[in-house]
């Protein structure tokens, strides 16, 4: 089969694809970006990967460095010169939460007001004749990502401490195309309730079901989340933090923030089905990216304070990883 023709194919293909299935291909593909870059030797991986204390925090003279080895090839060079010269602020995190916010407040305007941007992306969706989740689940999706993009949002403007360590745009930019992925992924496994309220207002007992069990364990994780944020920002500088989860976890508040999407998954989880695939896809990046980032941070501890301190904890996902 000809370039020509393989061509034709991807692009019908891509023609053909539902709203759903476009945000859930981007899912799995920054996902497997991320792993990608994770499988890259150390060197090469810490040049992409490291931000925040363990990028800003100069290496001692005993931790080798790919910033200062003599030796390393000119792709590690091209890699250090290009990541060098495209950091953007520690800081811009907030950014993300701002993005999300707005986008919540977008979709919310199009739900009220019967909106051409929500409905068109309802219509696509739903002529592919997949379950939809009821206007309930809907609702409480987006209310999920709202408080938790408020939240966030309020700990970047007075709990969390300005830091001048910088990022890769890559990142940052990642950031920002998973939040406007999401605010479209909240909705658009419900294209039937929405093209048909009066079916979507009918909640069975499944979908009443499913909503019980995500709200609780939303709730835990958002209210955890907070406190593991509040410890972090009340410590010493480049100090380890062993109160509340962190008793247990490297990174809990990742840990959290995986249960807040899967919780997100399970609330708006269509007619027979106990997850949405979306919202699923979209927790296979975020338990990736942050795996990736649980397992730098262990290294990071174990550089700084030895293998003694960390060596009983669970990265992120207690009994599994």
């Amino acid at each position: 089969m000809g370039w020509d023709r393989l061509l034709q194919l991807f692009l019908s293909t891509l023609s053909r694809a539902t709203p759903a299935q476009w945000c859930q291909g981007f899912f799995l593909l920054a996902a497997g970006g991320v792993a990608a870059v994770a499988a890259l030797p150390r060197e090469a991986k810490t040049l992409l990967v490291d931000y925040g204390a363990r990028k800003s925090q100069k290496p001692s003279a005993n931790t080798p460095s790919p910033l200062r080895a003599p030796d390393r090839g000119w792709l590690l060079s091209l890699i250090g010169t290009v990541t060098s010269w495209t950091q953007v602020p520690h800081s811009w995190f907030s950014a993300f939460y701002v993005v999300s916010l707005a986008c919540s407040v977008f979709w919310l305007v199009q739900y009220l007001g019967s909106g051409a941007v929500l409905r068109s992306i309802a219509s696509r969706q739903a002529s592919a004749g997949e379950p939809s989740c009821t206007l309930g689940q809907a609702a409480l999706g987006w209310l999920m990502l709202f408080l938790q993009g408020t939240r966030r949002a309020y700990e970047h403007a007075a709990v969390i401490r300005p830091s001048k360590s910088t990022m890769w745009i890559v990142h940052w930019l990642l950031g920002l195309s998973f939040y406007l992925a999401m605010s479209v992924s909240i909705w658009v496994e419900a294209a039937g309730a929405l093209l048909d309220p009066a079916a979507g207002h009918t909640d069975d007992a499944q979908s009443l079901l499913k909503m019980a069990a995500a709200v609780p364990a939303f709730l835990f994780a958002w209210v955890n989340q907070y406190r593991c944020h509040k410890h972090l920002a009340g410590l010493k500088k480049y100090s380890l933090p062993e109160g509340g989860m962190f008793r247990r976890c490297i990174c809990p508040h990742y840990t959290c923030e995986c249960l807040l999407y899967l919780s997100m998954a399970v609330a708006t989880a269509p007619r027979g089905a106990w997850c949405n695939s979306t919202l699923l896809c979209a927790l296979v990046f975020v338990a990736v990216n942050l795996g990736v980032t649980a397992s730098g941070t262990r290294e990071w501890y174990i550089e700084k304070f030895g293998n003694g301190p960390v060596a009983d904890k669970w990265n992120m996902i207690p009994f599994f990883f």
